[in-house]
């Protein structure tokens, strides 16, 4: 019995270093996990290789129609790569009050299947911790709703867009083609 014990205890230390050794290859910028509103596991240090598109978005925004883009870009791209990923906030005042809401209203209003995470704030003193490292690598905070954000891989650099600048602009595409597959 203490062989087995010992062999499970010794088979549990090398799955723990194995974690341990993920997490600290991932760097501080992806070392991220959210349960999307569509209810699945997305955790940004699988995708740091990657180009990401992170947006933070508002239900009820003047700019809420690039929900149709942002989808677009994500179903053209996806399999070259490219993640799009939605940060619900209600920083503007112009969201929904819950996560299930917000996640039924974009799939039934604009087909949203790119992963969007849990409402937060994202900007300011109470912006989620991603928001705090996306502004600080950037040197831009959102200053609307629909603010953009590309992350080329590995983090080297992340580029700031306003809200005015759409999803499948020229300036972003340059910014995220050169990493697609």
């Amino acid at each position: 019995m203490t062989k087995y014990i010992s062999a499970a205890a010794f088979g549990l230390l090398g799955l723990s270093a194995s974690l341990m050794a993920n997490a600290a290859s991932c760097p501080e910028l992806y070392n991220h996990q959210y349960k999307t509103l569509q209810g699945e596991q997305i955790n940004l240090c699988d995708y740091q290789d990657k180009p990401i598109l992170v947006v933070n978005t508002a239900s009820k925004c003047g700019f809420a129609p690039q929900f149709e883009s942002l989808e677009s870009l994500y179903k053209k791209h996806k399999n070259q790569g490219l993640l799009v990923v939605g940060f619900p906030s209600n920083d503007f005042k112009q969201e929904l009050g819950e996560d299930k809401a917000i996640g039924d209203f974009c799939k039934a209003t604009y087909g949203v299947n790119f992963p969007m995470t849990p409402k937060s704030s994202v900007s300011g003193a109470n912006a989620n911790p991603f928001y705090k490292q996306l502004t600080a690598k950037s040197g831009q905070a959102p200053m609307w709703n629909f603010y953009k954000y590309v992350i080329v891989p590995g983090g080297k650099q992340v580029y700031a867009f306003e809200s005015t600048v759409l999803p499948d602009s020229a300036d972003i595409l340059g910014k995220i083609k050169p990493y697609l597959k």
